[in-house]
């Protein structure tokens, strides 16, 4: 790509960060500033001998995804206070109008293009659909990624500590496979272990094939599939992961800066 059309990319991608930006400070006024509590950790519950192996991943590799100078703003402007969204009150089921949902999450790597099925998850896409809509996943970071035993890149916290919620949780489990095997490209809800009803606004994408066995609860609500950018999510898992606490988390910063959908 030539300077000039670097450049003019670059300018535009910084005015639609601006957009975005100035929708969500307009929503956030709105808001209440506190979350009503955090249900504890929200992350996949796998068998313990599973967790004992995620939380000792193999050391962060070199990275290969390189951010460009717009993305180095919005992690500047990042907010980890707790977001309430929709109210603090789930959104309704009948927000999913039992069809198909196309949409974009754009990060700062790449765009994953996303199909929502409201037909067969309709809380799920609902859900996420409202949140969407109103900025809430605006500027977040993707705290969580895991490369052994299971492979999947987990956001919607705005705290990015694996404990923050919208103010509400909800469930039960929505399709959920009955196999307990998740095909890359899924994307799925993030609930606390052994509870149905504690989703909330976290998701993990599935970049490669994982099984992911079912607890007292079920299995994990599968709302949506990648349709573009798998190669995104392959890239960013190729480059690493960094210890976060006990758990791994990219080993450079994936930030998304929006989410559309239709």
């Amino acid at each position: 790509m030539s300077n000039k059309r670097e450049r003019e990319y670059q300018h535009r991608r910084l005015e639609r960060w601006q957009e975005r930006q100035t929708r969500a400070r307009a929503v956030r006024r709105r808001r209440n500033a506190v979350a009503g509590g955090v249900l504890g950790v929200v992350a996949l519950a796998v068998v313990a001998a599973v967790v004992i192996a995620l939380n000792t991943g193999a050391p962060a590799a070199e990275p290969t995804v390189t951010p460009s100078a717009t993305p180095s703003a919005s992690q500047a402007a990042l907010d980890y206070s707790p977001r309430t969204g929709n109210g603090g009150a789930v959104p309704d089921a009948s927000l999913a109008e039992a069809r198909t949902w196309t949409g974009t999450v754009t990060t700062n790597v790449g765009d994953i293009g996303i199909e929502l099925d409201g037909a067969a998850a309709p809380q799920a896409v609902a859900n996420f659909v409202a949140l969407a809509k109103e900025g809430y996943f605006d500027l977040t970071k993707c705290h969580r990624l895991v490369t052994t035993g299971i492979h999947i890149l987990q956001c919607g916290d705005p705290t990015a500590t694996g404990t923050g919620t919208p103010g509400y949780s909800w469930g039960p489990v929505e399709n959920a496979p009955s196999d307990d095997v998740y095909p890359a490209g899924t994307i799925a809800m993030a609930r606390v272990g052994g509870n149905g009803a504690s989703m909330g606004s976290q998701f993990f994408f599935v970049y490669a094939d994982s099984s992911i066995p079912s607890d007292s609860a079920g299995g994990y609500t599968v709302f949506g599939r990648v349709t573009s950018g798998l190669d995104v999510l392959q890239a960013i898992a190729d480059a690493g992961v960094k210890v976060v606490g006990n758990d791994t988390a990219p080993a450079s910063d994936v930030i998304i800066e929006g989410v559309e959908t239709q």
